[in-house]
């Protein structure tokens, strides 16, 4: 079958734009092709700076004949519908139709259409100027005189000529004949730009690589970028050293080079005192250079670097390598000036004293004085979201309230329990709760993640506030202004070179982490509790001011930052209730909101009354701070519950996906979060899930308070309900999982969702059903089997949830199989006896609030 061979040689094409484009191009061209009614057997991409070539093969010669009719409307139909299947039939008259005859519908128009099949050089001739002229490049440009005229050809860089031929190996293949814009298609393309300008004649694809190689290009991406690892790894390795490997530089050279030539640089070894960050990134993103490493060493560089030309020079590439040097050494040279900049004093330290003192700083160290800066300047976080300044102060407040919790669940002292596998006796409080804003001076400690040294919690907490105060004062050093990325490591090493504990350094790098589903966690409990804060303060406040995201746009990587949130606390086994804490962050971000109009229209009212003069200024900042204030008020009610509510909810999602990906099933994580949304505490009149003697609901003063897994918070229903322990959701999943897996929990399952259809059958009639159960209406054996059991296994699995040993309440729940197998094969639920009926509908209601309190299994498929 014939073969297709497209190539579009243009200009340099953008290294970062190649690889997309050309999978642009072959959906593109093979969409068309298919929707024109060919067929092919396989197609392929290529591309180099200067082309875009797609090979596609097995290519059908020739589209189908087609042959159809389409019905019309009757004869007697009106005139506008006859028009409109005219147009629809693409008839010129109602006499080119046919009529056919229907014993029923009567007589009714039929169009027969048949239109012959086209060749493939006419369609490729008609479909490929169209995706030229239409090809979503991200920029695009005109070029020469024509692009004067509306409607010029736009391209990535001046398109120069285009290469498409057809047909068979065992033919001369022909030039699908087509031109654009004055660019006609031919069998002609170019070799490299120095070594092999001149034309180059060609057939099919396979002739096209070896000629182009011929000419010093390489075609295919992938084994360019071969090339160079391979000579870079043999030229390191043949100078004693490692080569620095980096895949998104080496996508980004083999798009920079044709016919790739390795050679090796080098620079002052003065520069050597630069960070090794430092040094790498200077180099990758001013010269798309490798840096090299010593054999062995670990983060430590050598003072020589790999380079990639795009020629083979006639004295073996020292020129190329010497020009490359000299380049280097002046980059270095800045950034050299960068690092010992940063580490000596400011010039305006007598401006920084009130920012100082207000977040406790030294302005003896170089980055306590970066930190004031920030604050002094009233850099913005966000228009509505106040200053940087203002969030590292929130920030701070939220990881001192955070440190003890981290601590507790990592280390936890005797009687505590932390964030550990279910089984683990109950404690006297747990990680989730978040307590009145105070100093917390609690018993020291030892914790893995501080090595040899065991701080009290009360100094963990003081690194932890010191940590989130340094946090985002590195964002005004000359590095990280050159190098935005190098944010948060250049504070861990200022951080160290003044003498900061480590954990703090530590805390300012990784603070930010994890930056993406294969970033790791932080593990320190400092580190930890920083990244915690700043994840959740960036959440809560924008979700206050109503920036959420939409779709597929998330400008403020918020879903990165809920799902961080999600595997810190996962991955690191930490209880956290997550709304508490973001009550905290929210009550603490209110003040800082702005209206970034109303603070304008109060600036130019300002500005004229010091203008215009008067007494009424002060009545404006009054009416003003008045306005602002109110914003406040109206947002610390209901609105600021929604907001929270809406927040969990948000959690959950990126929850979801977290366990999707972790292999979990969809169903039973939407089972354990509407478990979740049901109370557990009965208020007074409603039917308790805990047994009770003869099945009556005690008094309201004899009754005893639910366990609560807040401790020092008084919950109402709706935050019992609210799932917000997300480590618990998951142990909860894990359980059910496994449960599952078992023979009794699919059979438990079966009866269980019977059980509750029924029970949601009837109230939806409005059936009365009884508020407790009565043991003295039992009529069967069945009734007072299932009912012992149900108590039995409230009463076990209610004593296993208090302890969260998710797998002994699923245990527990285990017993319940036989019984209701047995009462729905001896008792009929709907008795004629209304009493007796709405008893046994009040004991299938048991069972639903005994499992509900683990799963809602109408939730879970099958």
């Amino acid at each position: 079958m014939p073969d297709l061979l497209l190539e579009l040689r243009s200009e340099e094409i953008p290294a970062r734009m190649q690889r997309k484009a050309a999978g642009d191009l072959r959906k593109l061209l093979t969409d068309g092709l298919v929707e024109a009614g060919l067929t092919y057997e396989a197609a392929r991409e290529y591309w180099t700076p200067r082309r875009l070539a797609l090979d596609i093969r097995g290519l059908t010669a020739r589209s189908k004949d087609i042959s159809e009719e389409i019905k019309g409307p009757s004869t007697k139909a009106p005139e506008q519908a006859v028009q409109g299947f005219l147009r629809k039939a693409g008839l010129a008259s109602i006499a080119e139709a046919h009529v056919h005859s229907d014993p029923k519908k009567g007589d009714f128009y039929v169009a027969h259409i048949s239109r012959p099949g086209r060749s493939a050089e006419q369609i490729i001739a008609e479909l490929v100027p169209g995706i030229i002229r239409n090809f979503p490049w991200p920029k695009s440009m005109r070029w020469g005189p024509a692009s004067a005229k509306p409607g010029s050809l736009r391209w990535v860089r001046p398109l120069q000529s285009i290469l498409c031929t057809f047909g068979p190996e065992t033919e001369e293949p022909v030039v699908v004949d087509f031109e654009i814009d004055g660019i006609r298609s031919g069998n002609v393309t170019y070799g490299h730009r120095f070594h092999a300008p001149g034309a180059i004649t060609v057939r099919r694809f396979d002739d096209y690589v070896a000629k182009l190689e011929a000419a010093k290009v390489v075609l295919d991406a992938d084994r360019r970028k071969e090339i160079i690892l391979a000579d870079a790894r043999n030229l390191a390795f043949a100078s004693g050293l490692d080569l620095v490997e980096d895949e998104g530089l080496l996508e980004e050279v083999s798009g920079l080079v044709e016919w790739p030539v390795v050679l090796m640089g080098e620079f002052e070894q003065d520069f050597l005192a630069i960070p090794a960050e430092v040094i790498r990134l200077t180099i990758r993103a001013n010269q798309k250079c490798f840096v090299t490493r010593p054999h062995g060493a670990g983060e430590e560089l050598s003072n020589r670097f790999i380079l990639t030309a795009n020629v083979e020079a006639k004295d073996g590439g020292k020129e190329i390598a010497h020009g490359n040097g000299k380049v280097v050494r002046a980059r270095l040279s800045d950034a050299l000036y960068f690092w010992k900049t940063d580490q000596g004093d400011l010039p305006d330290l007598d401006q920084l004293q009130a920012s100082a003192e207000k977040f406790g700083l030294d302005l003896n160290k170089p980055l306590d004085q970066r930190m004031a800066r920030l604050d002094h300047l009233n850099v913005t976080f966000h228009a509505k979201l106040g200053t940087q300044g203002e969030r590292v102060e929130r920030i701070a407040r939220l990881a001192e309230e955070l440190a003890p919790i981290v601590v507790r669940a990592i280390s936890p002292l005797e009687g505590e329990m932390a964030g550990r596998p279910e089984g683990v006796a109950s404690r006297e409080a747990p990680a989730s709760s978040v307590h009145k804003r105070e100093s917390r001076q609690d018993a020291p400690i030892p914790s893995v993640a501080f090595g040899d040294i065991s701080p009290s919690r009360g100094e963990i907490t003081a690194l932890a506030r010191r940590a989130a105060v340094l946090a985002k004062a590195d964002l005004t050093t000359e590095v990280v202004g050159e190098f935005p990325e190098l944010q948060g490591a250049m504070g861990r090493k200022y951080a160290l070179l003044q003498g900061e504990h480590p954990s703090v350094a530590a805390a300012i790098e990784e603070h930010y982490k994890p930056q993406g589903p294969s970033d790791r966690v932080p593990t320190d409990p400092v580190s930890i509790a920083v990244a915690l804060a700043d994840k959740l303060d960036t959440l809560v406040g924008f979700w206050a001011i109503d920036e959420k995201p939409t779709g597929s746009k998330d400008p403020y990587a918020l879903r990165r930052a809920a799902l961080g949130v999600t595997r810190i606390l996962i991955e690191n086994g930490i209880r956290l209730s997550l709304k508490s804490v973001a009550n905290i962050a929210s009550e603490d971000i209110a003040g800082h909101i702005r209206d970034p109009k109303l603070d304008r229209q109060f600036e130019i009212a300002a500005e004229l009354e010091q203008q215009l003069g008067g007494d009424s200024l002060t009545d404006l900042v009054i009416e003003r701070d008045s306005a602002i204030s109110n914003n406040t008020f109206e947002r610390s009610g209901e609105r600021q519950q929604q907001e929270i509510n809406n927040l969990l909810s948000f959690f959950h999602d990126r929850l979801k996906v977290y366990l999707r990906d972790q292999g979990a099933r969809h169903d039973l994580i939407d089972a354990v979060l509407a478990a979740g949304s049901r109370p557990i505490s009965p208020l007074v009149g409603e039917m308790s899930a805990q047994p009770t003697e003869g099945g009556a609901v005690p008094p309201a003063s004899r009754r005893e308070a639910p366990p609560s897994a807040l401790p020092g918070i008084s919950p109402t229903r709706g935050e019992i309900g609210q799932n917000d322990d997300l480590l618990q959701i998951v142990r909860r999943v894990e359980a059910l999982g496994s449960f599952l897996d078992s023979e009794d929990g699919k059979n438990l399952l079966a009866g269980t969702k019977r059980a509750a259809n029924i029970v949601a059958a009837e109230e939806k009639k409005a059936t009365a059903i009884a508020s407790s159960v009565e043991p003295a209406l039992f009529r069967e054996d069945a009734e007072k089997a299932l009912f012992a059991a149900v108590n039995q296994a409230e009463r076990q699995a209610g004593e296993a949830i208090q302890n969260e040993d998710f797998s002994a309440a699923m245990l527990a729940l285990s017993v319940l199989r036989e019984p209701v197998d047995s009462f729905f094969e001896k008792v009929l639920v709907n008795d004629e006896d209304q009493a007796v009926r709405a008893n046994r509908l009040a004991l299938l209601a048991r069972i639903r609030a005994a499992t509900d309190r683990v799963a809602d299994f109408s939730k879970i498929a099958g």
